[in-house]
């Protein structure tokens, strides 16, 4: 059976691979500054902004950007006075966010099927409009990724180091916070609220087994996370499943599977020790 034959399977995959090279490119600066599960805490912010655009009547996916941006910005500057710290910010807002969510798609008209297609993602409801938005954003949030990607990566790697070097780390810890919220509102329709730090960090730590640069550990997360968008919508629509639950079921079974690969190399690279180093013959180079 041909799946793209259907408009609405087409679309799917299109949202999915834009999102699945978003989110890594994204999250690679998260992973570098221990802020994981930052997508969480905002997702729960976002899904505040979706009971809100239900209960008022008004666009859940508008709602939910206005809600999520002023919910990364308010982390990042309680993290960046150091009043409280970074972990118990974002459990303020992924208990606040999740129970505000709840509570107010409960006083909506909304029925529950409303509230689950953000929680877990309907990537094959996605109409012409949705798709337009999460191509022109996501778009946008991978030029960012790329064109300031020496800036966030010193920012993420040592905030006092890019300071002294002149770099403006509180507009750009901003932007960052601020591409965090719009990925994580762009990313509910392919895998919910509940998923969507798994796409952002899940593809970084699988690549993260095999590579060691930031540049190479950008573009392999990037890939990773476009072949598990492309193979959980090819599953999801085979053996109809959820597709983001699929998706993010592929990225783990290709980090379980890249990290018993690399385990399994580096056991057989202890158990074969100097002896499998040949000799070097005269004017030639071993390369370890």
């Amino acid at each position: 059976m041909d799946l793209l034959q259907y408009d609405f399977m087409l679309r799917a995959l299109v949202g999915a691979l834009v999102i699945g090279l978003a989110a890594p490119a994204l999250g690679i600066y998260l992973v570098q500054r221990r802020l994981a599960l930052i997508g969480d805490g905002i997702g729960h912010v976002a899904l505040t902004g979706v009971g809100a655009g239900l209960l008022l009547n008004r666009s859940p996916v508008l709602v939910a950007v206005i809600a999520a941006t002023l919910g990364a910005i308010a982390i990042e500057l309680v993290r960046s006075r150091g009043r409280t710290s970074g972990d118990l910010a974002l459990a303020l807002l992924f208990y606040g966010g999740i129970a505000g969510g709840v509570m107010l798609v409960g006083l909506s008209d909304a029925s529950s099927s409303a509230l689950n297609s953000y929680l877990f993602g309907s990537l094959t409801t996605t109409s012409p409009a949705d798709l337009a938005t999460i191509l022109v954003l996501g778009v946008a949030i991978l030029a960012i990724m790329l064109a300031l990607r020496p800036a966030l990566f010193a920012v993420c790697h040592d905030e006092e180091y890019a300071r002294v070097s002149g770099l403006p780390v509180r507009a750009l810890n901003l932007l960052l916070a601020v591409t965090t919220a719009v990925t994580v509102t762009i990313a509910m329709r392919a895998v919910g609220v509940l998923l969507i730090s798994a796409l952002m960090v899940v593809p970084v730590a699988t690549a993260q087994q095999v590579t060691r640069g930031f540049r190479s550990t950008m573009a392999a997360a990037m890939t990773l996370g476009v072949f598990a968008a492309g193979a959980g919508i090819w599953v999801a629509a085979t053996a109809d499943t959820a597709p983001g639950a699929s998706v993010v079921l592929v990225a783990i079974a290709s980090f379980l599977a890249v990290a018993l690969a690399a385990a399994g190399r580096r056991a057989m690279r202890r158990r074969s020790g100097p002896a499998a180093v040949p000799a070097a013959e005269p004017h030639e180079v071993v390369l370890r």
